[in-house]
């Protein structure tokens, strides 16, 4: 789930800040009257912009997960391998256990971390992908246990509800960056106070979505223990225990060098660290299962 809710934030940023651009030289961005400004305007534009960006990153973040990690596609009619049809066929088992109706889209993108993720905007139009890595590192059972886990986010609506929350802290994120930047410019010559204004607007913007995202990031370690539950429920507590003490090995025998693993948070430190991590230290969320 690293993976989705980077590519989910970080377009979301992108878009909102094209977005707001965009609509800043058109009349709805004129929240500014007499040299102060109309909060009711002004947060009626965060909210279009915020929500718009929202989901548009929604819509996107399939076909932007499937080209960032060259995510190869796999379909039951093209001559699959072994191991790809046995991917296949496990992630549609585990899908109808979750009773989806329409089966999720599966991947395999080459890179040598144990990773997964799940993403897609609505249960229909789902994808689940794998590393190449995760196939050669994990064994059978472990793997099962990483697939229910990801099917459990597409069962629990997960990246929509994620989607929801990314707007209305979007929508704050714009009323208050506007503010700042409206402050900012005062300080300005007249002349100039437009141009600062403008830049400032996309920097505080900027800024505050990168604070606003460890709301984001917080609420997405409260779904993974869900998502953890919902595993345990498709493929069987064991595999999915199983799945998490897999990644722990794996993780103590992985070198600091290779930060690419840290996007599945296998490696979680405590502390503030924590702060910037989709997902919950695995000793804890072994634990939590363990108690179930």
């Amino acid at each position: 789930m690293g993976k989705r809710i980077f590519l989910l934030i970080a377009t979301n940023i992108l878009v909102m800040v094209t977005i707001g651009i965009v609509l800043s030289v058109l009349p709805i961005g004129n929240y500014i009257q007499n040299g102060r400004i109309d909060f009711v305007t002004l947060l009626a534009f965060s909210a279009v912009i915020g929500f718009t960006g929202a989901f548009m990153s929604l819509a996107m973040s399939r076909w932007m997960a499937k080209m960032m990690m060259g995510v190869k596609v796999l379909k039951e009619n093209d001559s699959l391998t072994p191991v790809e049809r046995k991917l296949v066929e496990k992630v549609h088992k585990l899908s109808r256990a979750a009773g989806l109706i329409k089966m999720p889209e599966v991947g395999i993108y080459h890179s040598p971390e144990v990773n997964a993720f799940a993403t897609g905007p609505s249960k229909s139009r789902s994808l689940v992908a794998v590393s190449s890595g995760l196939l050669q590192n994990m064994d059978e059972d472990a793997i099962e246990g990483v697939l229910a886990h990801e099917v459990a986010h597409i069962a629990n609506g997960d990246m929509v509800t994620m989607t929801l929350l990314q707007g209305v802290v979007n929508t704050f994120v714009v009323f208050f960056a506007r503010i700042a930047a409206w402050l900012v410019s005062r300080f300005a010559r007249e002349d100039l106070a437009p141009i600062v204004h403008f830049i400032a607007v996309i920097i505080f913007q900027i800024m505050f979505s990168i604070l606003g995202s460890l709301v984001v990031l917080a609420y997405s370690r409260y779904r993974e223990y869900h998502a953890d539950n919902g595993g345990a429920d498709l493929a069987g507590k064991d595999k999915m225990i199983h799945a998490l003490r897999s990644l722990q090995n794996y993780s103590g025998r992985v070198s600091n060098e290779q930060a690419s693993v840290a996007t599945l948070k296998i490696n979680n430190k405590k502390g503030s660290s924590m702060l910037f991590s989709s997902h919950p230290d695995l000793n804890e969320r072994i634990r939590r299962l363990e108690a179930k």
